[in-house]
């Protein structure tokens, strides 16, 4: 059995809370600045629910689908009725964790390693995951006249959106894992780990100044568009071919104050993911009609259909994968151990997925007492 396999089982064996971390981190990292949407999205008939407004942030990213095409298609407005949502486009995870901290935001779709750092750096006091949102999406792709096999990967220039962002970590220990040796911080060693942001690393790639790179969607398939090779699907390497890309986090006193609010956005993104799920044309359609409104242009036919099907649209969060994540940091020397517990709360999650005739989903331990 391959020794990746091998680890991986044995890193979800663990059930200790672990960590991730004290550096910043991006979960898909497209730079580090937020882009407010001053238009709120009118609010669906109905009445009002605790709180006027809902402040939602998220990524314009197609691993943050459910709230591109939630908000899209109006799915999650309708489940708040008279409360307002107001939307946020994030670039980067560190920039969405401080809106969160500093009430510019209530609820984020957000990548794992994020997650923990905010939740570890604030000592458990900032912020629970209270559902999953989507998994994989996450690929090495390589300049196929350099790099023909994984064994090939050694010595070359490798991208990673950031340092200890989740594909930096994953791919540290994947090198791990072969055997090769990087330092963790400079990236240098037996593979060069060049951290590049995601929306500039297509053209790195073009000028040949990287020789492949480790990254989310639609970044991978832009690479593919350019001429690069899939050497390998991260999903490849997890049980199951799952592992957690995107949850989604709300600030603890939002959720104290206005649970009622937050079911109501459980059971818009429930219904999202849902409609997603059956309805992956249209759906992939809408996710790029809001990518087009928030960058300007959307994706070529080329790459979203390439990237969308290698993302798994979710409401469970897959928390011993992310777990598995804060252990391979660990490892990879990028952090000390945190105590995770508590990080997740998926009482009004389960809540819903009951009332909608779904199985309950699990937190591996982690969740709040």
């Amino acid at each position: 059995m391959p020794a990746n396999r091998t680890n991986l089982r044995r890193s979800l064996a663990a059930a200790a809370a672990l960590p991730l971390l004290a550096v910043a981190l991006t979960a898909c990292g497209y730079g580090s600045e937020a882009k407010k949407d001053d238009n709120v999205a009118p609010a669906a008939k109905g009445e009002k629910l605790s709180a006027d407004t809902v402040k939602i942030g998220y990524f314009p990213n197609l691993t943050h689908a459910t709230a591109l095409v939630g908000l899209q298609e109006g799915l999650i407005a309708k489940e708040l009725g008279g409360t307002k949502v107001a939307p946020q486009a994030f670039n980067a995870g560190p920039s969405e964790i401080e809106a969160l901290n500093g009430g510019s935001i209530d609820i984020g779709f957000i990548g794992p390693s994020p997650s923990i750092n905010g939740y570890t750096k604030a000592k458990g006091q900032n912020l629970r995951i209270i559902s999953g949102s989507a998994s994989g999406g996450v690929k090495l792709v390589v300049n196929p006249d350099k790099i023909k096999t994984l064994d090939d990967v050694k010595g070359k220039k490798i991208a990673t959106p950031q340092l200890g962002n989740t594909q930096d970590v994953a791919f540290l220990n994947w090198i791990s894992e072969k055997g090769w040796k990087v330092d963790a911080q400079s990236g240098k060693g037996d593979v060069s780990v060049v951290r590049t942001d995601n929306k500039v690393t297509p053209d790195a790639y073009k000028s040949g100044s990287i020789d492949g790179a480790w990254v989310p969607e639609p970044t991978a398939s832009k690479l593919v568009a350019e001429g690069g090779k899939v050497l390998l699907d991260e999903s490849t390497l997890w049980p199951g071919k799952k592992f957690v890309i995107t949850n989604i986090i709300v600030k603890q006193s939002f959720l104290k104050e206005h649970p009622d609010v937050v079911e109501a956005v459980l059971r818009g993104t429930v219904k999202t993911n849902a409609w997603i799920n059956a309805n992956p044309d249209k759906a992939k359609a809408s996710a790029n009609a809001a990518l087009k409104k928030e960058t300007g242009k959307e994706l070529p036919a080329k790459v979203i259909d390439l990237a969308w099907p290698s993302i798994q649209i979710t409401d469970d969060p897959l928390a011993a994968t992310l777990n598995t994540q804060a252990q391979h940091s660990v490892a990879s020397g990028l952090l000390k151990d945190p105590d995770l517990k508590g990080i997740y709360d998926l009482t009004l999650l389960n809540k819903v997925l009951k009332a909608a005739g779904q199985p309950e989903v699990a937190d591996a331990g982690l969740g709040v007492k």
